[in-house]
């Protein structure tokens, strides 16, 4: 058996999120630099180690000031924290095309178990006679369980936040030409 290893091509991956305002609209963001690095048994995915890292400096909501306090110590404190991490424990594939990817979610200096679903969208040759595969990647977290708790209430003594954070990424991966015989 051999170990496939499959790298991000970051021109062609996001990894977003998404989380209430006022309670009534969703602002997104995104963490414009990141990296994801998956070893494989073969091709088969079911059997994936999955490691991802994303910088939190690089957070990005379309609002300069709005990343800015992001970045401070009122939610992710980037000085200190300067990453998330996120490392699988278990991949259970559900489908010929979904699977549960369960890992430790790592910000803040707190470590979380985390369920990711991941809908595989399958592998391609690219035009340069590479493969590729491509992934979405949905979960909902609590933003409190990493102790990012900033909110304000409002007028009618609702929170300005929500708690809830809806990660939405899509993932393309580039098979490494080389493999390594386990």
């Amino acid at each position: 058996m051999s170990t496939t290893k499959w790298v991000l091509d970051p021109t062609h991956s996001e990894l977003g999120f998404k989380i209430k305002h006022l309670m009534i609209s969703n602002i997104s963001g995104s963490f414009q630099q990141f990296q994801v690095a998956v070893e494989t048994d073969n091709d088969n995915f079911s059997t994936a180690q999955i490691r991802a890292t994303a910088e939190i400096a690089s957070i990005h909501t379309n609002n300069e000031q709005r990343d800015h306090h992001l970045r401070n110590s009122d939610f992710f404190d980037a000085e200190t924290y300067p990453q998330l991490t996120f490392s699988s424990t278990k991949v259970e594939q559900l489908t010929d095309d979904t699977f549960n990817v369960y890992g430790n979610l790592t910000m803040k200096g707190t470590s979380k178990p985390v369920k990711l679903t991941v809908e595989y969208s399958g592998v391609t040759k690219d035009p340069w006679g590479g493969q590729r595969a491509g992934f979405t990647v949905t979960s909902k977290i609590n933003r409190s369980d990493w102790g990012i708790n900033f909110n304000g209430v409002l007028e009618t003594g609702g929170l300005a936040l929500g708690e809830e954070v809806k990660v939405n990424s899509e993932i393309q991966l580039v098979k490494q030409l080389a493999t390594v015989t386990a």
